[in-house]
């Protein structure tokens, strides 16, 4: 049994909304680091991601499915995400980009807020 996720792995002052790269949509790196630890149903996905609809998560889901990142495994009527190989190769690259953005944070808050000021 994996962990559970903690409520609060994406902050809503978290960089990982600021990453200037995203594949897929919106919520799909995120969805990636959140079955990073090991399979999840969609419920246990939603708690950290607490700002998705359930049609946008599923949106996400779907299209991570459909590029080969994410495996949906039905038991019985139990459904979980896992990654795939292919999904698991992105957490270097997702890990990369989260260190800069972290980095990279306060340049990034000062061009948003320079530019909505416009």
């Amino acid at each position: 049994m994996t962990e559970p996720l903690d409520p609060d792995m994406f902050d809503p002052v978290c960089p990982s909304r600021l990453v200037p790269l995203r594949f897929g949509d919106k919520w799909a790196g995120m969805v990636v680091r959140c079955l990073e630890g090991g399979p999840r149903r969609f419920s246990e996905l939603r708690v950290p991601l607490r700002g998705v609809t359930a049609k946008a998560l599923t949106k996400s889901l779907r299209g991570l499915e459909r590029d080969g990142y994410v495996v949906r495994n039905a038991h019985g009527r139990r459904v979980e995400y896992a990654l795939t190989p292919l999904g698991r190769s992105l957490l270097g690259p997702l890990n990369a980009l989260c260190e800069w953005a972290e980095d990279h944070w306060d340049e990034m808050l000062d061009a948003r807020e320079a530019a909505d000021v416009r």
